[in-house]
């Protein structure tokens, strides 16, 4: 019960990655405000682990906003923030990334981070503690070919987590953030561009321990660095990809 008494808002929760940290909150004692674009699969996912579902579009001010004040009403401030939702533009040359794609991949990966600050964080001063969970990506280490703008985005919430926490170490908050490979989430065609046997076994054949990363990975990691048991860890980016960045 390493979160016990402790409310998380865990962006982009209904599915993938999110779903995998919202559960393993829940186990760890968490209270958790899943939250998603997608209203059913928030909700589903907040119904399976006893948590609250709050639909929104993380790109958007007033989505945070509203989040801010249920959150505020409800449980008067907010431990854990898990900044993870995230989208991605198909495997093409960088030339050819329509600008619409590019406004959105920025948007989502990255200007959600700063709405986050802008909304969240004034709860965290207030309360002179919180976590901060940035879910980056290799992508942002070690950029692979052709999805050149969300490899970008990807190293901008690299560099802003050391930058968050640089700053908002004297309010006694938190940031950090996670470098996931690719796992077999919703995303995972998206990057491959088409998903066959033969294209998976290439994907896969980078990743020195040889299989993909699992919300598994991905929630046991973000529950140490979450927990007090991490309390002297901050400004890290953790690869937690199976040697994919070495």
């Amino acid at each position: 019960m390493r979160l016990a008494r402790k409310t998380a808002i865990v962006t982009g929760g209904g599915s993938g990655f999110g779903e995998g940290i919202v559960k393993k909150f829940y186990e760890e004692g968490a209270m958790v405000i899943v939250v998603d674009i997608d209203h059913a699969a928030a909700k589903r996912v907040a119904d399976l682990y006893d948590g609250m579902a709050f639909q929104a579009d993380v790109s958007k001010l007033e989505d945070w906003q509203a989040l801010a004040a249920r959150v505020r009403d409800t449980f008067d401030g907010v431990d854990i923030l898990v900044n993870n939702a995230g989208i991605t533009h198909l495997p093409q040359p960088m030339n050819e990334v329509s600008e619409d794609e590019f406004d959105r991949v920025m948007a989502v990966n990255a200007k959600s981070v700063f709405l986050a600050a802008k909304t969240i964080v004034p709860m965290m001063k207030e309360a002179e503690a919180g976590v901060i969970l940035n879910v980056a990506s290799t992508a942002g280490v070690s950029p692979r070919p052709n999805l050149n703008w969300y490899n970008a985005s990807k190293g901008w919430m690299i560099t802003a987590t050391k930058a968050m926490a640089i700053e908002l170490a004297p309010f006694g908050i938190r940031v950090n953030a996670i470098n996931p490979v690719a796992g077999d989430t919703p995303l995972l065609q998206s990057f491959m561009g088409a998903d066959t046997p033969e294209i998976r076994a290439k994907f896969i054949s980078t990743i020195p321990l040889g299989r993909f990363s699992t919300p598994e990975d991905m929630a046991n990691a973000a529950c140490f660095l979450c927990s007090d048991e991490a309390s002297m860890i901050t400004g890290v980016a953790m690869e937690v990809d199976g040697g994919r960045c070495i």
